[in-house]
């Protein structure tokens, strides 16, 4: 009868022993915590309206900041040390996931080789900018989605706006291999189509305005700009010196239409973030990097600048809505 009843009081003990270390475990569980960092080379429009997507798209699913989730958020502005600094602060270990927005903030942190998963944000062209070497397969702990910019289907659309053009201007910084990138697909798609162009680099914002007035000197029909931060940050010179001399201005990113370009064929700046934060959170839920492949986002979103529009006296080609929704933006919204 002894044996018995130690027996019980064993087994007893034992059930609620592990009772307890099972609520602890859940506890533990529910408790846990997540730690993201977002890097940004600058802030502009696009750029903070990617953060917002990744932010939104990681609540979506689940991880809110201030309950299970604690953002880091970083912003160089346009300063390459600092860009540098901030990369490496975040390479401590302490982060579940990077993000990085835009190609130099992604090659920045790649480049160090860390540990800690990059999940990086509208990359036009990683093969190109050696972030991985295979969009199918990464092999850089780096992936994320590509913004791969569509430069002859924006050229093309920007001759269905306005069918005289026969010279492009080309203003781009030739720092970033996103832009370079772009407008030697622009001048490829241009070659073939037998029309000109004049280009004019610039290495840093300060020289957009003298780039944009000796391009227009030379007799340019249209100016196209690359998805490019360092002409983003003075694009509204350009635009101004532009819509002066009548010559429509067509670039890659909705924000650059809303800062005064005519027109672009671009995808939601919100959604790519939110694309983002859905292969944030497969990485968060235990997926190795190397088994989710880097997403292009396709552009599908005409965006067109009505003030422009009207300043310039054109009108859509009614064709234009096979392009993709077309969507009108104001200098005044």
């Amino acid at each position: 009868m002894k044996t018995n009843t130690i027996t019980r009081k064993i087994l007893a003990l034992v059930l609620a022993l592990a009772l307890v270390m099972g609520l602890c475990a859940a506890s533990a569980e529910e408790q846990k915590q997540y730690k993201v960092g977002i890097i940004l080379m600058v802030e502009n429009g696009a750029f903070l309206d990617m953060k917002q997507g990744i932010i939104q798209g990681l609540a979506a699913a689940g991880y809110v900041e201030g309950e299970n989730l604690t953002i880091d958020y970083q912003c160089a502005f346009g300063d390459g040390g600092t860009l540098n600094q901030i990369c490496a602060a975040m390479d401590d270990g302490t982060y579940d996931v990077v993000v990085p927005v835009a190609t130099p903030s992604t090659q920045a942190f790649v480049n160090l080789e860390s540990e800690t998963p990059c999940v990086f944000c509208c990359v036009a062209a990683p093969v190109v900018a050696g972030i991985m070497a295979d969009l199918e397969h990464p092999d850089m702990n780096a992936t994320g989605t590509s913004n791969a910019v569509p430069a002859g289907d924006i050229l093309e659309m920007g001759l269905e706006i306005c069918p005289n053009i026969t010279t492009f201007g080309l203003v781009y910084c030739t720092s970033e291999i996103n832009a370079v990138n772009a407008m030697n697909n622009a001048k490829a798609f241009l070659d073939e189509q037998g029309l000109s162009y004049v280009e004019k680099t610039v290495t840093n914002s300060g020289e957009v305005a003298m780039a944009t007035e000796v391009v227009l000197e030379s007799g340019v029909d249209a100016v196209f700009v690359a998805n490019d931060s360092v002409v983003q940050s003075a694009v509204e010179s350009l635009v101004e010196a532009c819509n002066d001399a009548g010559v429509p201005t067509f670039a890659c990113s909705a924000t650059t239409v809303l800062s005064g370009c005519l027109a672009t064929l671009a995808m939601s700046d919100v959604a790519i973030g939110e694309q983002t934060a859905a292969m944030v959170v497969q990485v968060l839920e235990g997926t190795p990097i190397e088994e989710i492949p880097c997403q292009v986002v396709p552009a599908d979103i005409v965006s067109v600048n009505s003030d422009t529009l009207a300043l310039l006296g054109l009108t859509l080609p009614d064709t234009l809505s096979e392009r993709g929704e077309v969507q009108m933006l104001s200098n005044n919204n």
